[in-house]
């Protein structure tokens, strides 16, 4: 099947992955306004805490992006027998991802924040809130397995069902439980760290109840293939492991920034959580278009059609920044009244509007910048992937560093390190992708 027949096709693929990314980001920008009435402490618990977490994450993200890409890839050549061993031997390991992260965050995370966090109170409160955040990675890491496998098999659109779900349980219980509403107890940042968890419970659940009821368990019996086979894990692993690393380096230099954010001060640290937070809310088109351009440039290389790969990426591009002028000239139109919802205080919202406008520039070299990466990704040579990721955030935290942690300079040139980063990254993929090396790779 060709996925080149028009805009209307990457729409049809693109639409699921947007609104399955935009509930939870409904989410976050709910968790963090209603953190925010809390204090500038707990509403910075998300920046700090938020992004460890992500890290984790994005682990088990990176995992679920190499299986997606071999799904894809036998989807393409129509062997569903392979598809399913694949996917049946990516829960297994997504599961035992989940199991050692959690232990690691355990062990790990009192240690990280005494080493990296000035203030006492900071190390103390981001402990407390990745303690009960850590049990939702199970759950999380397997529904991200279960994801990739929808949209390889073209069935995205259950992504968008089970984000609203999760979405829908993770506010509800952020109401009753940070604010102690119908007769809970007002837990505070414990109360958010476990209405997530109970979100991604509700999430993952409904993606085994689309996958049953459905009966896709007729065409692709993952029962029959249930058990470890080290070779399709060493394989999804070669795959998988660069990924990896790669979002380890990329969410652990949004890690760093945050940490250079938190030794200027409170204030600067929770007006940088509101605007990670718009951050997200502008870039869900964008994610939802490189993803699709992930699994399309796949399935068209495992059809044998190679020469359409380039003009594929490039009318997503041409989508991915048309969307993001449209939402950023809204932001810009209306900065002043979509700060305030975060937290109504005069001064914060002073001190994050001059960023806010750097972050809607910056969007518009991610917009391309992602989608060319993605179609790299979608290539399969994820060493490549990994060396464009270090290269592009060693760069990025050699900025942060010199103008953070070294000048100090205000807020707002911290968060120009957005051009920094997205602008090295669009030059470097779209330079490999108009090489031609990527042709020829076998997975």
């Amino acid at each position: 099947m060709s996925y080149l027949r028009g805009n209307k096709d990457i729409i049809k693929m693109a639409l699921p992955i947007s609104l399955s990314i935009a509930f939870p980001q409904i989410n976050f920008l709910t968790n963090t306004a209603f953190l925010g009435q809390l204090g500038e402490r707990e509403l910075s618990v998300n920046g700090i805490a938020g992004i460890f977490y992500l890290i984790l994450s994005m682990v088990g993200y990176g995992l679920s992006i190499g299986v997606q890409i071999q799904l894809a890839r036998r989807a393409g050549e129509g062997d569903t027998k392979s598809l399913t061993a694949t996917f049946s031997n990516g829960l297994l390991l997504s599961l035992l991802f989940s199991i050692f992260l959690m232990l690691m965050s355990f062990l790990l995370t009192p240690l990280f924040f005494s080493w990296t966090l000035n203030d006492y109170e900071n190390r103390a409160i981001n402990t407390k809130f990745l303690y009960y955040r850590a049990w939702g990675l199970p759950m999380l890491l397997l529904a991200q397995l279960i994801n990739t496998f929808f949209i390889s098999i073209n069935k995205s659109r259950f992504l968008t069902y089970s984000s609203l779900t999760a979405t829908v349980a993770t506010i509800l219980f952020d109401y009753l439980l940070i604010f102690g509403n119908y007769g809970f107890e007002a837990m505070g940042v414990k109360g958010s760290a476990i209405a997530s968890v109970l979100g991604e419970a509700v999430g993952f659940i409904t993606l085994c109840c689309f996958f049953i009821f459905n009966k896709f368990y007729r065409i692709y019996p993952i029962h029959r293939y249930f058990k470890w086979d080290m070779s399709q894990s060493l394989k999804s692993l070669k795959v998988a492991a660069p990924l990896i690393v790669q979002f380890l380096f990329s969410i652990g230099g949004w890690q760093i920034f945050f940490i250079f954010v938190e030794h200027l001060g409170n204030k600067e640290l929770a007006a940088s959580q509101i605007l990670r937070s718009i951050f997200g809310i502008v870039s869900i088109g964008t994610w939802a278009l490189a993803t699709t351009c992930n699994t399309m440039v796949s399935h068209a290389i495992g059809e044998g059609r190679e020469q359409e790969v380039v003009p594929l990426i490039k009318r997503i591009s041409r989508m991915s920044i048309s969307y993001v002028l449209i939402i950023c000239t809204l932001l810009l139109a209306f900065s002043t009244e979509f700060l305030s919802l975060y937290r109504n205080d005069a001064d914060l919202i002073a001190l994050a509007l001059p960023s806010l406008r750097i972050i809607i520039a910056g969007t518009l070299v991610m917009s391309l910048a992602t989608v060319a990466f993605n179609g790299v990704v979608g290539t399969g040579n994820t060493m490549i992937n990994l060396s464009i990721e270090i290269v592009c955030v060693l760069i990025y935290l050699g900025y942060c560093y010199v103008v953070i942690q070294r000048m100090k300079l205000p807020l707002h040139w911290a968060w120009g390190s957005e051009f920094v980063y997205w602008g090295t990254l669009l030059a470097i993929s779209y330079a490999y992708l108009a090489s031609g090396r990527w042709k020829g790779k076998k997975l």
